[in-house]
């Protein structure tokens, strides 16, 4: 062969490598071991799941838009009344939301937090990531916005039920509550500032509450759903109507990025659930993805960020799982028994994952 020949061949295949190359470093690679697209909720949220899996696999949804049709199917349903409208009255006796939605591929985020009058918390979120500069909206005013970009309202979002789960807390002496450090101690206030020179220190140590009596299974339910789709790109969301009889204004977990949820394609994604008036001050999630991209394995990574709030909190119950880029996913928990749900090709329905402490 000519030598001018041999060289220009040689330098073609050089700059096809080149090309191939810059290819491989703007799309990650998702390819081992592990199929997607993937569908991750908190809870036995088995009718969320299936609706997010049908638009990440049937209809081939991004991921941003499963995670949106996942979470709003569990606010339809009211998943475990701790989703969506009709649970969790605060101290008023009305029920609030908050939720999050986050695109991994463009690290945007959109919010809602003590949203009044707008049932549909995750799609706010979604009007707020797709048509502001801003992350998190809050209060009557972020009903406003949503209301504005086309959600039905003002509605409603108080129940029969939570009405009679708020009636029967008031005829109890709003106990237990979120208070502390305050007088009356035994009934629904007004509240005032306790006079610590009226109480001994003896006193006010025997007077204190766990706060983790306040938090179960019932009542600090986010659904945190991370979805992978067919290309890779990852996104996670979450909805919740936050604690119940919390004092109103309250904010959870649930809005805030890093806390409930967090994503990257980069590296992975994680959804969080529990007491989230204590977990929020940990960022957990963002501290799984941290670890994942230091190396760390799912399951090394989900248990440190439990650990790291344990070991300044040991009374408090919550529970996060990771998901990797590759859609390995593992949980971890404290203070109660946690389940999560899975979807993917390999399954032929929603499998149940179960974490104990």
């Amino acid at each position: 062969m000519d030598p001018k020949h041999l060289f220009i061949i040689c330098l073609l295949l050089l700059v096809l490598q080149y090309t191939s190359g810059l290819e491989a470093e703007k799309i990650p690679n998702h390819s081992q071991g592990q199929a997607y697209p993937l569908v991750v909720a908190t809870w036995p949220f088995k009718d969320a799941v299936r609706a997010a899996w049908r638009s990440v696999h049937e209809k081939g949804s991004s991921a941003v838009d499963a995670v949106i049709d996942g979470c709003f199917a569990c606010e339809e349903l009211r998943c475990d009344g701790t989703v969506g409208p009709g649970g969790s009255p605060d101290e008023n006796g009305e029920t609030t939301l908050d939720a999050l939605i986050m695109n991994g591929t463009t690290m945007e985020v959109g919010a809602v937090a003590g949203m009044r009058f707008v049932k549909d918390g995750i799609k706010a979120a979604k009007l707020v990531m797709d048509h502001t500069e801003h992350t998190l909206l809050v209060g009557e005013m972020a009903s406003v916005f949503a209301i504005s970009m086309g959600l039905p309202g003002p509605t409603n979002l108080n129940s029969s039920e939570s009405i009679e789960i708020w009636t029967n807390w008031k005829r109890n002496q709003c106990q237990p509550n979120f208070r502390k450090n305050v007088f009356p101690e035994d009934s629904c206030g007004p509240y005032h500032l306790r006079d610590k020179k009226l109480n001994s220190c003896r006193e006010d140590e025997g007077k204190l509450k766990l706060h983790s009596n306040l938090v179960d299974r019932h009542n600090h339910d986010t659904i945190s759903m991370a979805v992978i789709d067919k290309w890779g790109r990852i996104a996670v969301g979450t909805s919740t109507n936050g604690a119940t009889f919390k004092i109103p204004g309250r904010v959870g977990d649930g809005p805030i990025a890093g806390s409930s949820a967090y994503a990257d394609d980069e590296v992975g994604t994680c959804g969080a659930t529990g007491d989230g008036d204590v977990m929020m001050r940990f960022l957990p999630c963002y501290q799984v993805v941290e670890s994942m991209r230091q190396g760390m394995e799912p399951q090394r990574a989900a248990s440190d960020a439990i650990l790291r709030i344990a070991r300044k909190f040991p009374s408090f119950v919550g529970a996060v799982v990771a998901v990797n880029r590759n859609g390995v996913h593992a949980g971890a928990c404290h203070g109660w028994t946690f389940q999560y749900s899975v979807m993917n090709s390999t399954l032929d329905d929603v499998e149940i994952i179960t974490v104990v402490p």
